[in-house]
């Protein structure tokens, strides 16, 4: 077992680790950028380290200063946390090569899952549906056409190396293709330093559901069921419950069998994520796999129990999984909102600024994961994401009741500071939500002026 791991991370999920780790009896490292100087996981953890400048690259992307800042301290381990370093091969090769475990699947695996377009032909291979798409990275826009004219529109434009909901572009229209696909071509060479592009078939009025898998070093893996992610905005999520309401338990099954099956065909280790999209008529599709926690974590471990943090880290220890997939069992519903430093009113557009007040909200069944404190200063160089709000109920419609009421405790102001906390709260209460009968187009179809009239809602910070 471990005696100190580093957190490669920052916020919220930099202290979900380091929480995980001291019930475990570790020692904990944090990193710190200086913008993050004065951070709460910086307070929280046994050690702290500063590792650069406020930019990312020059900071919690800065491989040589975070292997550096574990042999300083006597770290054996690192977890990642999710984004930055969390899906990178090089990054778990290089830790491996000094010595430290890197909490998180082989780069192997990542290597084989990392690149989109391979991993869906793997998947394919393995027996998973996928929708019809290019057979690999697209070259030119010429190919594009070629491609489109087969699989037919509309049809989704996707970078190979992307992730978070970013690198994306739908095309509806032919006359459309070869922009959206020199667009998207820059903006994945400009953020993941990757220009390939691969095509799929584009779904309407679906959902995103996917599910959560966890594999030992000893070759069993279990899944502990699915989550509904389908409200999204930029194809970036905002709300998340498990299990997926109104899914036909045929169809649970087919996909929670399907994902595990795709993790043992490449001897997946540690907990991972196979995201499919949901027809109308319930036909599922491998979207794709995150090789990482998910930001949505908590609804799985409260509708099962397990903590996932703490399997992650004894895998890596190469303890094997403490359950088998019949000891497995979900109870109630569990529903997360992710409270955003964004104006919705302004196609949420990040809202930095200084906290003067923030109060999270409590009471039963009711948990946030959060870094905010008053006096923190919600920066423009990381992600907006203040807190995760996660309840759980028996049922549905108490998770809805419960969540409502939270959200409308929840206090945060400051200083040019907005939040998504209003419009969550507009968006649960839409008739579609309430139903179950959403998709991922719900936000996109979502008038403030009609969600307004039909559900007045005053936000906790107005």
């Amino acid at each position: 077992m471990f005696s100190t791991v580093l957190v490669a991370n920052r916020g919220e999920i930099a202290i979900r680790v380091v929480r995980a780790c001291r019930e475990l009896g570790m020692r904990t490292v944090a990193v710190y950028s200086t913008a993050d100087r004065d951070s709460a996981v910086v307070r929280l953890a046994d050690e702290a380290v500063h590792i650069g400048p406020a930019p990312s690259k020059r900071s919690y992307l800065a491989i040589p200063a975070i292997i550096e800042a574990a042999r300083r301290t006597g770290a054996q381990a690192v977890h990642p946390g999710y984004g930055f370093l969390s899906e990178d091969p090089d990054f778990a090769e290089i830790c491996e090569d000094n010595g430290i475990t890197f909490i998180g699947p082989p780069a192997s695996v990542m290597q084989r899952l990392g690149d989109k377009a391979a991993a869906r032909a793997l998947m394919e291979k393995a027996g998973l549906p996928v929708l019809p798409g290019s057979p690999g990275a697209v070259a030119t826009p010429v190919e594009a056409r070629e491609i489109a004219e087969r699989i037919g529109y509309p049809l989704i434009l996707k970078a190979v190396a992307g992730g978070g909901g970013r690198g994306m572009a739908v095309v509806r229209q032919p006359d459309a293709l070869v922009r959206a696909f020199n667009e998207t071509r820059a903006h994945a060479r400009a953020v993941f330093g990757d220009e390939r592009l691969y095509m799929e078939r584009f779904v309407d009025d679906a959902r995103h559901v996917e599910v959560q898998v966890i594999g030992d070093r000893h070759g069993r893996v279990v899944h502990l069921g699915e989550r509904d992610c389908s409200v999204q905005r930029r194809h970036q999520k905002m709300v998340e419950e498990a299990p997926a309401p109104n899914l036909p338990p045929e169809r649970r099954e087919e996909m929670c069998a399907a994902a595990v099956r795709g993790a043992e065909a490449v001897g997946y280790v540690g907990a991972g994520t196979f995201e499919f999209v949901l027809s109308p008529t319930h036909e599922f599709h491998l979207m794709e796999i995150n090789c990482r926690l998910q930001v949505e974590h908590p609804v799985t471990e409260m509708v099962t129990g397990i903590d996932i943090v703490r399997e992650q880290i004894l895998i890596a220890a190469g303890q094997p999984l403490s359950v088998r997939q019949e000891d497995v069992v979900r109870r109630g519903v569990a529903i997360e909102c992710r409270v955003n430093a964004e104006d919705p009113d302004r196609e949420f557009i990040p809202a930095p600024g200084l906290l003067t007040e923030f109060i999270p909200p409590g009471g039963p069944f009711v948990r946030v994961d959060t870094h905010a404190f008053p006096g923190w200063r919600v920066g423009p160089d990381y992600d907006s994401l203040l807190a995760k709000t996660v309840v759980w109920a028996p049922d549905r419609e108490q998770a809805l009741a419960r969540m409502d009421r939270a959200l409308g405790e929840f206090r945060v102001t400051g200083e040019g500071v907005r939040t998504t906390l209003g419009f969550l709260r507009r968006a649960l209460a839409h008739p579609d939500f309430r139903s179950a009968t959403h998709t991922t187009g719900l936000i996109g179809t979502m008038s403030a002026e009609s969600v307004t009239r039909h559900q007045p809602v005053r936000a906790a910070e107005e």
